[in-house]
């Protein structure tokens, strides 16, 4: 792929269909327990709005397939960088709707990166993404079984892995390895998981840039060949991309 094409340039999959993957009984189960709570809460909120005084929520189409949640990305990413954000699915009416479920449309595994906020960067409001976070996007078990959530359960579309320019994990990670030096408390297991991925060919910031990329490929790598998601890559369900957001641009490019 081309590194340097926009998020939705390319075509990837078919249409979305419902998983199979988990009975009825289970899913209202697991839907339960993340929206029953914020239902039985959303009531008893401080001025409240009776519900014969709310407004239906506005209709607004949700991408259904990979393709249509990739071009909505990269939609919403032009809108950010040209600093013409919408702001959606702010309002009281979605809120209140949303207490009942969600249907995200995509889950971004990004960096903890406080200048790299999926929402922002996508300009995407509440229920629109569900978002992992982690140091330099490692994988261990409960990110895997929050991204293995998201699609199997909530029937997500798309998985998108998203690194970032001048990421400090990843620096940490490619300056432990040179000079050989222990990262403190938990931050070296960060490094290790990083440094499988370090691209020694290149040299001094090129190494870091480098080595970004090649981590998000491999993390990419690594859930697509996650039997579950990669039975729905397989049938045309899910897409699983890389991708990166450049802090001076503000441009986010699929990552091949």
């Amino acid at each position: 792929m081309n590194s340097d094409r926009a998020v939705g340039a390319q075509p990837t999959a078919s249409a979305h269909e419902r998983s199979a993957l988990a009975s009825p009984a289970r899913r209202a189960l697991l839907r339960l327990g993340l929206t029953g709570t914020a239902a039985l809460g959303a009531t008893a909120a401080l001025g409240a709005v009776p519900a014969s005084a709310t407004p239906t929520a506005p209709t607004r189409h949700r991408p259904g397939t990979p393709d249509e949640a990739l071009r909505e990305l990269a939609a919403g990413n032009q809108r950010w960088r040209t600093f013409r954000q919408r702001h959606p699915d702010e309002s009281p009416a979605v809120r209140r709707s949303l207490t009942s479920g969600q249907h995200p449309f995509a889950l971004v595994l990004g960096c903890i990166d406080s200048r790299v906020p999926p929402e922002l960067v996508f300009d995407q409001g509440l229920g629109d993404l569900m978002t992992v976070r982690s140091a330099g996007e490692v994988l261990d078990e409960a990110v895997l079984g929050s991204v293995a959530y998201g699609v199997l359960e909530l029937d997500i579309p798309l998985v998108m892995v998203l690194g970032h320019q001048s990421c400090g994990a990843v620096k940490a990670a490619v300056e432990s390895d040179l000079s050989g030096e222990r990262l403190p408390a938990h931050i070296q297991y960060i490094a290790d998981r990083i440094a499988q991925n370090i691209d020694r060919t290149q040299e001094g910031d090129a190494r870091i840039s480098s080595t970004i990329d090649a981590n998000v490929r491999a993390i990419r790598t690594h859930l697509a060949a996650e039997p579950d998601l990669a039975a729905k890559v397989t049938s045309g369900q899910l897409a699983i991309v890389g991708a990166r957001y450049e802090l001076t641009t503000q441009r986010v490019h699929r990552i091949g």
